[in-house]
């Protein structure tokens, strides 16, 4: 059933309560990287141009202490939106109360407002992760419709998305949950094939459940990064001082089998005798690793293997670095798939599942050259273990 979006509603002299995910990095004061304020862009301004009255909320951070709140305001990124925006956002610090009430009462139409950050309210019994439903109650009534454009919440049940949809009307998609619903969703559902499913990161336990859902739907599923050597130690090899998890070697046995030569890793690794960026780099096959060594990043002849899968592909979705991305020479693995994914942008749909290979694909300048990057971390991989979200369950179907 197709949800309801920003675009089926007559906004005009509404309150538009707008969940978004502005919980970016910020670092003595200064935002880092302000991408998801980006992509929240296009809803706000369809939002105000119109005629709705922007009343927009996100989380920062944890909190758990006063200490928290004093580092974990949201008035520094009210302040990039109306840079962006190239108009006033009224910021209020408070989440609830007369204060805000009033500033919401008098908005006119066309104008945004953002009040505090919603975990604010974690200080006192965890109101907001815990989906208080006075609270949910409370924020509902601040507003006409509801526009979740969150997605990186959308795995979590909480006030300010599942609370505030359950007491309102009318609770819909932005333009950015929207396409997160359409590209992972959709190309879960029905991809253009070959699929090819491209996994990295540490663990195989952060990415069973992955896997098991993939295995239903990818015609191959490539494994570099570091759960690779619980596959390769699974196969019969040494891995030397490589991450491991012995724990989930029989699993790995049993994903393997169950693939049917699904599962593909490559045959050579790129190792160093110490976890830095300056211990000498060398390379091994997969059956050759040195006992004193660790593999830290796929070899060229694993680069060049999956770049001839990846060139047949019709579908791609990749989520996970291919070795330790933050070392420059361990690097060089997620840099080639990311430029070889660019490549065949006009013949596939490339997926980047968020997180660290989408910060990858940011930093390398690279984000152009895919069909759609996913702002969720944990929402994407949950998404992509075909989980029902509960923020996009909330939302009101068409």
């Amino acid at each position: 059933m197709a949800k309801l979006t920003v675009r089926d509603i007559d906004l005009k002299n509404k309150k538009v309560l707008i969940r978004v995910d502005f919980n970016v990095p910020i670092k003595d004061g200064v935002i880092t990287d302000d991408n998801r304020i980006v992509q929240a862009l296009p809803t706000i301004n369809y939002v105000l141009d119109n005629g709705g009255k922007a009343i927009l909320f996100s989380h920062l951070g944890r909190i758990k202490t006063e200490e928290d709140k004093a580092k974990n305001s949201l008035e520094v990124v009210s302040n990039r939106l109306s840079e962006l925006l190239n108009k006033p956002v009224l910021f209020i610090n408070e989440t609830r109360g007369e204060k805000l009430e009033s500033a919401i009462n008098n908005l006119k139409s066309g104008e945004a407002l953002m009040f505090e950050n919603t975990r604010f309210e974690d200080l006192d019994g965890k109101k907001e992760s815990k989906n208080d439903p006075e609270l949910g109650k409370y924020w509902a009534s601040l507003g006409d419709v509801f526009i979740n454009d969150a997605f990186g919440t959308a795995h979590r049940a909480h006030a300010s998305n599942v609370g505030i949809s359950s007491n309102i009307d009318v609770a819909a998609a932005g333009f950015l949950l929207e396409k997160e619903i359409n590209f992972i969703g959709g190309t879960l559902e029905n991809p253009k094939r070959p699929m090819v499913a491209i996994l990295g990161g540490a663990k195989v336990s952060d990415k069973i459940l992955v896997i098991e859902n993939l295995l239903k739907i990818a015609d191959k599923i490539l494994i570099g990064g570091g759960m690779a050597f619980t596959f390769y130690k699974a196969m019969g090899y040494e891995v030397g001082k490589s991450l491991l998890e012995e724990d989930k070697v029989e699993l790995a046995k049993e994903l393997l089998e169950k693939s049917n030569g699904k599962i593909i890793l490559g045959s050579d690794v790129a190792t160093a005798k110490e976890f830095n960026n300056d211990s000498k780099r060398s390379f091994y096959n997969v059956d050759e690793i040195p006992n004193d060594e660790m593999g830290l990043d796929i070899g060229p002849k694993s680069i060049e293997e999956f770049k001839e899968i990846i060139k047949t592909a019709k579908t791609v979705v990749w989520n996970g670095p291919m070795g330790v991305f933050e070392f420059e020479n361990f690097a060089v693995g997620t840099k080639e798939i990311a430029l070889s994914l660019a490549e065949i942008k006009d013949q596939a749909t490339t997926i980047i599942g968020g997180g660290d290979s989408a910060a990858a694909v940011i930093q390398l300048g690279l984000a152009e050259g895919f069909t759609h990057i996913s702002t969720g971390g944990g929402a994407s991989l949950e998404y992509l273990e075909g989980k029902v979200l509960p923020g996009i369950a909330a939302v009101k179907d068409k």
